[in-house]
């Protein structure tokens, strides 16, 4: 017996899988099938479309809630290179020649070591 994993479905792909079976491009089995869902789930979106529970607008606020989070994450993530560059900015202006600034990919400066070290 195989566990299916609970996938949620966009307001827009129900409402463009649900069309495409109205316009006659498919039957209820084979459309559910081609899309890789249960054609009881597809039964269930055609009867909620016909009693108007999905229009466009429920699809718009659902795309923009998407870019939304997305934006949030982004906004994450340039806080966080802002704080790395101003870390890297700071270390480069404690140096005190150019010799010494570090770099990214080799670290700081390796200082030469006395001649009777041993190799």
């Amino acid at each position: 017996m195989s566990t299916r994993r609970h996938v949620r479905h966009s307001t827009e792909f129900k409402i463009r899988l649900v069309q495409s079976y109205m316009a006659g491009e498919g039957t209820i089995k084979g459309l559910a099938r081609q899309h890789g869902i249960c054609h009881s789930l597809l039964h269930l979106w055609i009867e909620k479309y016909r009693k108007g529970h999905f229009d466009e607008k429920d699809a718009v606020v659902e795309k923009v809630e998407e870019y939304e989070a997305k934006t949030a994450a982004l906004e994450r993530k340039v806080g966080q290179l802002t704080m790395e560059i101003d870390i890297l900015k700071n270390l480069r202006e404690r140096t005190s020649s150019p010799e010494e600034t570090p770099s990214v990919v080799s670290g700081p400066a390796v200082f030469p070591s006395s001649k009777g070290a041993a190799s």
